[in-house]
């Protein structure tokens, strides 16, 4: 078969485009001209961070450490009494803060717990405790002045098993509410292990918006009632109030508000107790676990 000389002509010049437009669609892999990132820049770090102090920072609103210190460092607040406390080594970071049947009280009116600056929150701390079986726990409460139920009450039914059961560990926060209610939240079928030599993380937020009222502990969402409500049944932070960690009220010399005598002072240790005002995204509280475990 014959061709002919504009034939194939024609046939080459086809060929030279084809093969310019190939050469010039060579793959770009990074079309968006972003800069280079090195691998160094993330080692050391967990979920993007160095240290928890980078989860939220101007939300933090609250802060205790407890390295040799009992101040909540945000507002350099040092306690009213105590009793019982000491520090331990071995916290989550640093050293932690040892109960026997003890407590810490602020009789003060914190600036950043007030009515208009607390909406919605969210509280993060560690305990090592163990259950008791006849004594309930109350870790951290925003008690208010001659009343038993603070307007955030952080309490743990150490009374529903014995010392032996490690497995199950029942968390019941409640909150003052608008209409002047109470509303609760209960791991009614998660529950983190525990231990007296094991950090459990636990964590409490709340949705000023939605009503939504969650529990977490060891970086899971384990609140079986989280849906609270809004209208009368939403949070409110009544004036004045006063912050208590390891008790209530009925646990303080001269304090007693009635005869309830369902909680003792707490005998355990806590560290690292924070409080946001704003309802911490999830990835954030698997952040503070994961960072905390590895005591950044």
């Amino acid at each position: 078969m014959k061709f002919s000389h504009l034939y194939i002509k024609n046939c080459c010049l086809g060929i030279a485009l084809a093969a310019t437009i190939l050469s010039s669609c060579e793959y770009d892999g990074n079309p968006n001209n972003l800069a280079d990132v090195s691998p160094a820049d993330y080692e050391g770090k967990i979920d993007g961070y160095t240290s928890s102090e980078e989860i939220y920072p101007n939300n933090l609103i609250a802060y205790w450490s407890f390295d040799d210190n009992k101040n909540e460092t945000i507002s350099n607040t040092a306690p009213t009494s105590t009793a019982n406390d000491s520090f331990v080594e071995g916290g989550v970071r640093g050293k932690a803060l040892n109960l026997n049947g003890g407590w810490l009280y602020y009789a003060k009116q914190f600036e950043n717990f007030k009515t208009d600056k607390l909406k919605s929150f969210t509280i993060s701390h560690w305990v090592q405790i163990l259950n008791n079986g006849s004594k309930r726990t109350m870790t951290f409460q925003l008690a208010r002045p001659g009343m038993f139920n603070g307007n955030i009450n952080l309490a743990l039914n150490t009374n529903a098993n014995p010392a032996s059961n490690t497995d199950i560990l029942r968390i019941q926060p409640t909150f003052n509410t608008v209409g002047g209610g109470t509303q609760d939240n209960l791991n009614n079928n998660l529950s983190p292990k525990i231990g007296a030599d094991k950090w459990t993380h636990i964590v409490v937020t709340y949705d000023g918006a939605s009503g939504v009222f969650n529990i977490w502990a060891d970086g899971v969402k384990v609140g079986g009632f989280p849906n609270r409500g809004v209208g009368n049944n939403l949070f409110k932070a009544y004036e004045p109030s006063e912050v208590i960690i390891g008790a209530n009220y009925n646990s303080i010399p001269g304090k007693s508000v009635n005869t309830d005598a369902n909680f003792a002072p707490m005998t355990g240790r806590i560290d690292e107790i924070r409080v946001y005002n704003i309802n911490l995204p999830d990835a954030h509280i698997r952040s503070l676990y994961n960072l905390g475990k590895a005591k950044k």
